[in-house]
């Protein structure tokens, strides 16, 4: 191959063998692994460092978390192609110092330690915090459905089971018919059909056995749905199809878009999430006061209530459910509520004055109408009824106070956008099209704790280049 760069002799023995460390560069992130692992007090952590007294050795749990901390920074999941990559990657074989454990073994690692793993994420904030990236106290939180274990012909629901129940009943019903017309003929050609038709039915009937033992069990879930495959995975509303999965929360920091705090729940939407996490946003950047941005999916007034109660501000869209706009009439934006009267004046210049007081879904909500809308001039454009009637919640200034946030500084929502969903994008192409690979919910909260470990790490590396982090680390 005159002209071109050749190769070394496969064949051709070294006199003085190479170092592997000299194949692995000052700036590799492999060596950020090694010295942050090194860094941590894993007994404090919960992982089980104990030597065994009999049999085999095990493979200590420091080397068990480099090898997942690198395969999950280098879109690397599967325990079964953790284990080849450990046999040909130069970088694992340094890491590992040639240690090649089984897919089992890396996949027990795993499992068994659930709780130590998301400690190790914490810590890796704490880290952040100690290096001074998380000095605004502002996060944004949102959620993002992840696809689990289990697809949705797995999944039930009681309406999904009597569907399938009818497309079954009426598949027996149509081959019994044809079983019918072909006894007419007694041709060998349709009597093999009839036997073909008889062993389909039978199949169908015993698919009705399992449909009806599946809406037994439906009757003792309290939300409804069973999956076979991953108990703990629920079907789930997203844009387009749904889909049988979980709901990943994320607090994520607005200077430096580092993910302080997350959660994985199995509940379909994001009601019930704007406290906890920022709480949890909170806690983990140690900040006395926090602002949190999220989008209208977390407006909820209980949540707002306990947010504003703890000294955390919020800036979240209001829902408005109003069908007034849609049949041509005023909505609540067009009444004016005097506070120092507790009334609502509205465009005709008449007051709706407090009537009552009522408890809806665990909110005090006061009503107010007036009662002469019957000679109003305006009354086709506001009400239909007797009176136009407002409602309105007992806090409903922890509302308005959020809503003059958002009209004084609109680009409020653009920062919650550019800073909480660029990481769920990332994490999820890192992921691929399976998204998590265990079952369960303390399984997928393990999985998540080392995408937001990765995350995070590529992150500060971006910022502050690996031979910096090493320095800080290593001190």
């Amino acid at each position: 191959m005159s002209g071109f760069i050749e190769g070394e002799n496969r064949h051709q023995s070294t006199l003085f063998p190479e170092s592997l460390d000299e194949y692995v560069g000052e700036d590799n992130p492999v060596r950020v692994v090694d010295v942050f692992v090194d860094s941590l007090d894993l007994t404090g952590m919960g992982f089980d460092i104990e030597a065994k007294a009999l049999g085999r050795p095990r493979y200590h749990p420091e080397m068990m978390l480099k090898l997942y901390i690198y395969g999950y920074l280098n879109k690397v999941q599967s325990s079964r192609r953790l284990e080849r990559e450990s046999q040909r990657n130069i970088e694992l074989m340094w890491l590992l110092k040639r240690l090649r454990p089984d897919f089992k073994t890396i996949a027990d690692f795993r499992k068994d330690n659930s709780k130590a793993i998301r400690s190790v994420c914490k810590q890796f904030v704490l880290l952040c915090r100690k290096l001074d990236l998380l000095t605004d106290n502002l996060v944004a939180i949102d959620g993002s459905k992840f696809k689990a274990v289990n697809n949705r012909d797995n999944n039930f629901t009681k309406a999904k089971v009597e569907r399938r129940l009818k497309m079954v009943d009426e598949s027996i019903s149509r081959y019994l018919e044809q079983i019918e017309q072909a006894d007419r003929d007694h041709s060998r050609h349709q009597q093999t059909k009839t036997e073909h038709l008889k062993e389909k039915i039978e199949v169908l009937r015993e698919e009705t056995q399992r449909l009806k033992a599946i809406e037994v069990r439906l009757e003792n879930e309290p939300d409804g749905q069973i999956s076979l495959v991953d108990p703990d995975a629920r079907s789930m509303k997203t844009r387009g199809t749904g889909i049988v999965g979980y709901n990943a929360q994320t607090a994520v920091d607005a200077t430096n878009h580092l993910i302080v705090a997350f959660d994985v729940t199995n509940n379909g939407n994001d009601r019930s999430q704007l406290y906890p996490m920022a709480c949890a946003a909170r806690e983990a950047m140690a900040a006395d006061s926090l602002n949190v941005l999220a989008d209208r999916g977390y407006f909820s007034g209980n949540q707002l209530l306990a947010c504003t109660e703890d000294g955390i501000t919020v800036t979240v869209p209001t829902s408005n459910t109003s069908a007034s706009p849609g049949k041509g009439q005023y909505d609540k934006r067009y009444f004016k509520y005097v506070a120092e009267d507790d009334e609502y004046e509205c465009p005709a210049g008449e007051r709706l004055i407090w009537r009552m007081r009522t408890e809806e879904r665990g909110l005090e909500i006061d009503r107010y109408w007036h009662s002469g809308c019957a000679d109003c001039p305006l009354k086709q454009s506001c009400t239909t009824g007797p009176e136009r009637r407002i409602t309105r919640w007992a806090h409903e200034e922890i509302v308005e106070e959020m809503q003059d946030r958002l009209d004084s500084d609109p680009a409020y929502m653009r920062t919650r956008r550019q800073t909480v969903e660029h990481p769920f994008g990332t994490i999820k192409s890192w992921m691929g099209a399976t998204h998590f690979l265990m079952k369960g919910l303390t399984n997928v909260n393990t999985e998540m704790s080392l995408h937001v470990l990765a995350y995070n790490m590529k992150r500060v590396m971006s910022i502050m280049g690996p031979q910096a982090l090493i320095a800080v680390v290593a001190r």
